[in-house]
């Protein structure tokens, strides 16, 4: 058997189920469990408050950046705990051309506070949406890419490579918050005005955006969805199972691992720069690094290379940490750890394990019944 005869049977475990594989779901089976989810999500602002809608768009954003976690961490074994910074790039990018659309070509406040009298260079990048969007793009794609090859080619994996992207989490928070006059401080970037010429408050602008995330949400699933049924999926799948292996049988391993991390950063800066109409700021504090563990829970509770498993842990997660938050919001944090421990020691497949592990015990009880009444008929 050559060794790409054995990918593409690692590839079939994956996408199809088998009881040594990390999905075991039918992706027939996944596409429907998504539509029916996208579908409820989809009417969910005929009966929820203005403010419901902005949290639930929020969890639509969560769900994007869970679904690019899931690609190098469910798919390609790559842990990354450093995933708020690809967030909040996107997020300041989207931020600070929201910021010079409600200060009207003059100076944004905080930097007069600071004492600056003129805008910063790389401010003029953001005062169109055209070069807006680009560069939202751009950025947290060039970092990942610089990243991920520095890392990648030197072999560097495992948990040193989670270790070092909690570090560039570190790093940008500090960053950000020292360099008040550019980026707010602490505080953030906030005070938006409008959102396609709309009050960016108001329920007409937040629903069009409320299902512009929506469509981001279904074109990244479908797109991950369509690259592990090519062969770079497979061989990334084979990178997660034995890198050294796929090295030693001819694949540039640091390559894929360098274009998946890319491609995950920059679904996940979009995912931020979606995320501010609805929050309404973006800080520092998106980019920490209690957030980007936050997201690989996300993931580690739906179901790590089930795509399906991402988006189904990002909502429950957070609608959970919601409702605790705001009845016991003393212990909710306490919760979320609780939860996390329990899925890293009695679910490490999450809940999409659970469902695949059900399915196989009651196929099997009904299998068993048919061969007794088989038996006692013959």
């Amino acid at each position: 058997m050559t060794f790409k005869t054995k990918i593409s049977d690692l590839y079939k475990s994956v996408v199809y189920g088998s009881e040594s594989s990390i999905d075991g779901l039918n992706p027939k089976r996944k596409n429907i469990a998504f539509t029916v989810v996208v579908l409820v999500i989809a009417l969910l602002p005929l009966f929820l408050s203005p403010f419901r809608v902005s949290l639930v768009g929020k969890f639509i954003t969560y769900a994007i950046v869970a679904l690019s976690i899931d690609l190098i961490w469910g798919y390609t074994g790559i842990l990354s705990l450093g995933h708020g910074v690809f967030f909040g790039l996107g997020g300041y990018g989207m931020g600070m051309y929201l910021k010079l659309v409600a200060s009207r070509g003059n100076l944004p406040d905080f930097m007069s506070w600071s004492g600056r009298t003129t805008l910063p260079w790389f401010w003029e990048f953001y005062k169109s949406a055209p070069e807006a969007v680009m560069m939202i793009i751009l950025v947290p794609s060039l970092l990942a890419f610089v990243l991920g090859l520095l890392t990648f080619l030197n072999r560097i994996k495992g948990v040193y490579f989670s270790i070092l992207s909690q570090a560039l989490a570190l790093v940008f928070v500090t960053l950000f918050v020292g360099l008040q006059q550019y980026t707010g401080g602490t505080n953030g970037i906030t005070e938006f005005s409008t959102l396609f010429g709309l009050p960016i408050a108001g329920i007409k602008a937040k629903l069009i955006w409320y299902y512009v995330a929506l469509m981001f949400l279904v074109t990244t699933y479908f797109c991950f969805a369509s690259i592990m049924r090519t062969k770079c999926g497979r061989v990334l799948v084979a990178i997660r199972d034995g890198e050294n292996r796929a090295r030693f049988s001819g694949y540039q391993t640091a390559g894929y691992k360098t274009f998946v991390y890319v491609l995950s950063a920059l679904f996940t800066g979009i995912a931020g720069a979606l995320f501010v109409p609805f929050s309404g700021i973006i800080s520092p504090s998106e980019m920490s690094i209690s957030n980007s563990i936050d997201m690989a829970i996300w993931v580690a509770v739906g179901g790590r290379g089930t795509l399906i498993g991402a988006v189904i842990g990002a909502f429950i997660v957070n609608i959970t940490k919601t409702l605790i938050s705001e009845s016991l919001p003393e212990i909710w944090s306490y919760f979320i750890g609780a939860i996390f421990v329990v899925v890293v020691l009695f679910l490490p497949r999450g809940l999409t394990g659970v469902f695949t592990d059900a399915k196989a015990i009651i196929s099997k009880k009904l299998a068993g019944k048919s061969l007794v009444k088989e038996e006692a008929v013959s």
